[in-house]
C-alpha cells in the first residue's frame, strides 16, 4: 500500500492585510448576505465576484421548502456571472454568511457542489479564482479552487 496526502495553502489575512480591491469585494459580499431567502436555515450567505473588467457582481442563497430545490450564493453569482458576462473571467470571489445578525466568527468556504462550479469557471475561462473565505476576524483566500478540491474531477476526468 501507498499512502498520499492532499493539502491546501490557505493564506490568513485580517481586512487592513487586503488590497484595497478586495477589501471592497469583502464588503460587498457582507453586503449581499442582507439580500439571502434563508427562512429556514437562518444562515444568510453572500458571494461577490470581481470580473476581469473590475466590474462586481453579487449573489445569495436562495432556500426553498422543497429541498435541495436552493441554491447556494456561490452559484447564483456565478450562473448570473456566466450568463450575463459570458466572455469575461472571474478575477476573485469573496464569501460571507451571517445568521441572526451576525457574521460569522469562522471563514466561510464553499460546499461540494460551489467547489465544482467554481472549478468549471477556472476551466471555462483557462484562469484561477481567487476566493476569499470572510471570517469576522479572519479572511482565509486561495488562489484556486483547487487548492480546496485538490482530487476534482474536470473535463480530464471524462477523457480517461
Amino acid at each position: 500500500m501507498n499512502e498520499r496526502i492532499a493539502t491546501a495553502k490557505i493564506q490568513v489575512y485580517t481586512i487592513p492585510e487586503l488590497s484595497d480591491e478586495e477589501k471592497k469585494l469583502v464588503e460587498r459580499a457582507k453586503e449581499a448576505t442582507l439580500t439571502a431567502y434563508a427562512p429556514y436555515s437562518r444562515f444568510q450567505v453572500g458571494a461577490a465576484i470581481l470580473l476581469n473588467t473590475g466590474e462586481i457582481v453579487t449573489g445569495s442563497n436562495q432556500e426553498n421548502a422543497a429541498y435541495p430545490s436552493g441554491l447556494c450564493a456561490e452559484r447564483v453569482a456565478l450562473f448570473y456571472t456566466n450568463s450575463r458576462y459570458p466572455d469575461i473571467p472571474v478575477k476573485t470571489m469573496a464569501i460571507a454568511a451571517q445568521t441572526k445578525g451576525e457574521f460569522m466568527e469562522s471563514c466561510t468556504a464553499p460546499c461540494g457542489s460551489c467547489r465544482q462550479v467554481i472549478l468549471e469557471s477556472e476551466n471555462r475561462y483557462a484562469q484561477p479564482i481567487r476566493i476569499l473565505m470572510v471570517g469576522r476576524n479572519e479572511i482565509w483566500a486561495v488562489n484556486s479552487i483547487k487548492e480546496l478540491l485538490p482530487l476534482h474531477f474536470d473535463k480530464n476526468s471524462l477523457e480517461g
